[in-house]
């Protein structure tokens, strides 16, 4: 076909019934000079590889078409030649928004040398303004970026001194700060399904994920654009489900087949019909990772999981959550989800990144990000690469090296909870010996440093928000607070100024008293956090009537197992009760409490000082004949009356009698 005939076949799209498949040179000879291409994928995930391949072709042997923008929300590439890499020449790019530069070393290159316009803005903002730019908005309002390098108060997204045009402002609505990114037209969709028919209805059985193929095709088409879609095969006119079609034959120009291997399910697998929910397979338990100091670090962060919590994994040393909570046998008890849409399954790691095995669904990126900027994730396992003494995290920028924000932005801001996980110092080496962790050769390279280089997690907006945050290493555990990280725990076997505090560049806060780490975390046996899991949450335990000023204490399946647990509950008991400035009643419930034997001293010297300062009575009851005697024998050795009973009524009836002596 002639450019004539076939820019006179477009220009008549309006017309029904027309045939929309097209080659892939025909289809990129439609790009002209100037254009904003938007494309989709993740990693390799839905990546229309053939047509890149093609415009790629085209530049190469004409020079046309040059002065592109392209735009994309997810990193599309291997690291290598593969996905938007076709695109890293200078000339046939102008301008590139992005959300993850990692996996487009071309692509990246041309930024950091200074070559072309470069931004990186949050992933789950640019899925959303697809979306806005369809509805015809002029941009849209998100408090996502606020503290980072995106707030134009830093560097408002912008890689290198090319780049200058401001696409993001601060505003104010109310009394709140918001960022507004600016909305743009875009002219041309390179997206990608797995079925289409004729007139270009598009389904994606076979896809991994259904990503933003339909909010690029919106705003390309109400643009004005050409929207171009590659598929690996097509049926007859008017056979496919209208329930399956992802992308309708409105929004759709040119449907392009490509050979199969260029439309691999991912960069790594050419089909795998568990990823796409064709069938559900044998889940095989995932091998546990060999004692070492990422084990230490994904055994500690696991720790922070809570039955039936919605958790987000980050790409790399967050996976090992996954492998440990395999291990210890409580996968089942979370879910699983991945910022491209996945929801449960097991998520899968390298270039089948994105991708997870008997998932529960699989949702449009746009419409995960809404639920994880509303606040969805109960927890965020994260990677970070640098942690300053504000609490800020860098893991998107490193001098030449632009790894790019991805959708660490979103998640990292707006979890319930955030665990940022990585080593202490890079290049260290470790022994782990008799539960105790030894330095073996010290890092070169410090993480803990005065100011990060990038700031990819703003740490005194999310201390301002009230977020929980963790920074875990596998030599200590911090938190946020608005002074900064404060050290929590420290390794077993570890020296707190030479091992910890003479390799940060600033002092950090330190707690009194500065806790151990677990030690069944440096221990090669199952650490049985199932039994942790499925407990009642301590502070879920504790109740008040103020009616009755009784107290109530759920102690049932309770374990008691280091001397931090005791010091944990007379905390709790304490915060709930010294408000009131009076004594109470109290109940206790000790069905199926566990103490180890040696902390039975400890724990009963703890009761004793809560009966002096916060009970004026307290009764308790257990079925355990042994903790009755037990328990009680100790309370007696310290002038406490025991009152232990063996079922509730009989430990409520003696309080009233307690309360109401004259009743008797």
């Amino acid at each position: 076909m002639s450019n004539n005939a076939f820019y006179s076949t477009m220009a008549s799209r309006h017309a029904l019934q027309r045939n929309k498949v097209v080659t892939a040179e025909e289809a990129v000879r439609l790009i002209r000079d100037g254009d904003t291409v938007a494309t989709g994928g993740f990693v390799g995930i839905g990546v229309a590889e053939h047509v890149l391949a093609a415009l790629e072709e085209r530049f190469v042997a004409n020079g046309a078409p040059r002065n592109l923008t392209l735009v994309y929300a997810a990193g599309q590439g291997d690291g290598k030649e593969r996905g938007l890499n076709h695109l890293g020449h200078e000339g046939l790019v102008r301008r590139v928004i992005g959300g993850h530069w990692g996996l487009v070393p071309k692509l990246q290159k041309l930024a950091i040398d200074n070559r072309i316009e470069a931004y990186n803005l949050p992933q789950g903002v640019i899925s959303h303004l697809f979306r806005d730019i369809a509805a015809g908005k002029p941009g849209m309002l998100s408090r996502v970026g606020l503290g980072t390098f995106v707030d134009p108060r830093l560097d408002g997204g912008k890689i290198n001194p090319s780049t200058t045009e401001d696409l993001v402002e601060l505003t104010t609505v109310g009394d709140r700060e918001y960022l507004f990114y600016k909305a743009f037209p875009i002219t041309v969709a390179i997206i990608r399904g797995t079925t289409a028919d004729p007139s270009g209805n598009v389904t994606m059985e076979k896809e991994a994920l259904t990503l933003e193929g339909l909010a690029i095709a919106s705003a390309v088409h109400n643009s004005g654009g050409v929207v171009i879609v590659q598929v690996e095969r097509l049926a007859e006119r008017e056979t496919l489900h209208s329930g399956a079609v992802k992308i309708p034959s409105v929004l759709v120009d040119c449907v392009v087949v490509a050979p199969l291997e260029q439309h691999w399910q991912t960069f790594a697998e050419p089909y795998n019909p568990a990823f796409s929910g064709e069938l559900r397979v044998p889940m095989q338990s995932i091998q546990p990772i060999e004692m070492s100091a990422r084990k230490v670090i994904a055994r500690r962060a696991a720790c922070e999981l809570k039955a039936n919590g919605v958790v987000n994994l980050g790409i790399g040393m967050p996976e090992g959550v996954a492998n440990v909570a395999s291990e210890e046998k409580v996968i089942d008890l979370i879910t699983l989800t991945a910022e491209p849409g996945v929801i449960g399954g097991i998520p899968s790691g390298g270039l089948n990144f994105g991708a997870a095995t008997n998932t529960q669904a699989i949702v449009d990126q746009p419409a995960q990000f809404d639920f994880y900027d509303g606040g969805g994730l109960d927890i965020a396992f994260l990677g970070m690469a640098q942690i300053d003494r504000l609490g800020n995290v860098n893991v998107s920028k490193f001098g030449p090296k632009l790894a790019g924000a991805g959708g660490f932005i979103n998640i990292s801001q707006n979890a319930k909870k955030v665990v940022f996980m990585g080593t202490f110092m890079a290049g260290a080496r470790f022994d782990i010996e008799q539960g105790q962790l030894k330095v073996r050769e010290e890092g070169k390279t410090r993480k803990f440093v005065w100011e990060v280089e990038h700031r990819t997690f703003s740490g005194p907006h999310s201390a301002a928000e009230g977020q929980t945050v963790l920074y875990v290493t596998e030599r200590c555990v911090f938190r946020l607070t608005d002074q900064g990280p404060e050290l929590l725990e420290i390794a077993p076997g570890l020296d707190l100024q030479r091992d910890v505090l003479d390799h940060m560049d600033f002092k950090p806060l330190v707690a009194e008293p500065l806790e151990q780490m677990d030690g069944r975390i440096f221990d090669a046996a199952v650490m049985g956090i199932k039994d942790d899991l499925l407990r009642l949450p301590l502070e879920d335990r504790l109740s008040y009537d103020p009616e009755q000023n009784l107290f109530f204490v759920n102690l049932e399946g309770y374990a008691i197992r280091r001397p931090e647990d005791v010091e944990r509950l007379r905390a709790e008991v304490e915060r709930r009760l010294a408000p009131l400035q009076q004594q109470v009643f109290a109940i206790v419930n000790y069905d199926n409490f566990e103490i180890a034997p040696e902390l039975l001293d400890t724990y009963t010297d703890m009761v004793k000082w809560l009966m002096d300062h916060y009970y004026c009575g307290v009764t308790r009851y257990t079925t355990g004949a042994f903790l009755r005697m037990k328990l009680g024998e100790l309370l007696e050795q310290r002038d406490v009356a025991p009152h232990i009973y063996e079922r509730e009524e009989e430990a409520r009836d003696f309080l009233r009698r307690w309360e109401r002596p004259s009743e008797d």
